[in-house]
């Protein structure tokens, strides 16, 4: 085999950065048949020298990652211990001493994409992110290279396993949300502190990307309307399953007719017959609806150390390849201009739960607030509201046509201030149906 070794430093030693330390050591024949060249790592951050790591040479491991960024001769930085900061300042040095880098860092890429990307055009080098968005699920390239002659509609996904996780157990056992997510953690899928799941975070980060690549607008986290499933409660889940749906945390990204862009992240209730509905467990998936392809579907672990490891060294592959010949990949195409529609424009169908006097003219009374704010309503269902004895008060379910949030937020705070209305209204969206 033709060619030195191309030099591979490596920052995060954690669960993701330990099994691709051991797919690069351990498939060096394989990896290095695959580029043209072998692959030699020379270094491993970490931040204690001291914990064990079984596999690894004590000797590639450091906690200098500046000097390891910076050290001379480096062909490749693989970042992958997160975050803003060092995460940042490291990537962007690693690019000014010749570095293309390889990262899972969606936080970084979704508040700071512009810049990273800027300094890798402006330096010539490459910058890949497979596994930011959906682990081992290959996304960015399809959305990038092999959609980019067509016009895509529609980026809507489970891009967060632990969500969905809680989710299917609520759905599946009718757990309540705090005993799945005990279950969660106690399996791994969540951590200690499970905020950026189960708030949305993760996920908001990860619309933003998919909004970016899919419509060639860069759009930064911040700008994706955010909402968690801390408040579903196993009414949700009981009311969605009358409708023949199931509850998911989706990232959805529309293409307006208006020419704006939607990004959100919410949890909606989508019907059975949806294929992001059949999503079950830790399992991640995302749907893309394009005007000449229809619709695909990319299913597959979204995460944990080894299908995560898997994206990472299958950029590092094409990056390594690309160095290789002396060539960088194609740069992504940021030519559209598309601005970020406010969350009160979006329009998508709605399912309301109230709690009212159980009365003649109440029904009417709710749906003439329905037509005041312009909502049509599609199907109305009552229950009895199961309280103590002698309340005489019923649960009405509503599902709505297509409506424009502002309305539908209007809608519900004049409900709220009837005195027929009992308790909060709640309302959670319905996508795909």
């Amino acid at each position: 085999m033709d060619g030195e070794p191309l030099r591979v430093g490596l920052l995060g030693g954690g669960t993701v950065g330990s099994q691709v330390a051991r797919l690069i050591l351990e498939h060096g024949d394989d990896l290095a048949a695959r580029i043209g060249r072998p692959l030699e790592l020379v270094g491993i951050v970490v931040r204690n020298l001291d914990r064990p790591r079984p596999g690894l040479p004590a000797s590639l491991l450091t906690t200098d990652a500046e000097g390891l960024v910076t050290r001379e001769g480096i062909d490749i930085a693989i970042e992958l211990i997160g975050g803003i900061d060092p995460a940042q300042d490291l990537i962007l040095k690693a690019m000014s001493h010749g570095a293309s880098v390889v990262t899972a860092n969606k936080a970084l890429l979704a508040a700071k994409g512009d810049e990273l990307f800027g300094a890798a055009q402006h330096a010539g080098v490459d910058l890949y992110y497979e596994a930011a968005v959906a682990g081992a699920i290959p996304i960015v390239r399809p959305l990038s290279e092999s959609l980019v002659g067509d016009e895509i509609q529609v980026v809507m996904g489970i891009v967060n396993g632990t969500t969905n996780y809680i989710l299917d157990k609520m759905t599946a056992e009718g757990m309540d949300y705090q005993t799945a997510l005990v279950q969660a953690q106690d399996l791994g899928y969540a951590e200690a502190d499970p905020t950026a799941d189960v708030e949305g975070h993760d996920a908001a980060a990860k619309a933003a990307l998919l909004a970016s690549l899919a419509f060639h607008t860069r759009v930064r986290g911040d700008q994706v309307h955010r909402e968690g499933i801390t408040g579903v409660a196993p009414q949700d889940i009981r009311a969605a399953r009358g409708l023949g749906c199931v509850v998911k945390l989706l990232a959805v990204a529309k293409l307006l007719d208006d020419g704006q862009i939607s990004v959100r992240v919410h949890p909606a209730m989508v019907p059975n017959t949806h294929p992001l509905a059949s999503v079950k467990g830790a399992y991640n998936a995302i749907f893309v609806e394009a005007a000449a392809a229809g619709r695909l579907m990319f299913l597959g672990p979204g995460a944990g150390g080894a299908p995560t490891a898997s994206a990472v060294v299958g950029d590092l592959v094409t990056v390594a390849r690309n160095r290789s010949r002396g060539v960088v990949g194609p740069v992504q195409p940021m030519y559209n201009d598309h601005e970020v529609a406010p969350m009160g424009l979006v329009t998508t169908r709605y399912f309301v739960r109230l709690r009212v006097q159980d009365e003649p003219g109440v029904l009417a009374g709710v749906a003439g607030v329905f037509a005041r704010h312009h909502i049509s309503v599609q199907d109305v269902q009552q229950t009895p509201a199961g309280g103590k004895a002698g309340d005489a008060s019923a649960e009405l379910y509503l599902l709505t046509h297509e409506a424009k949030e502002a309305d539908l937020l209007e809608c519900v705070a004049d409900l709220q201030a009837s005195p027929q209305v009992q308790a909060a209204v709640r309302f959670m969206r319905v996508e795909g149906m």
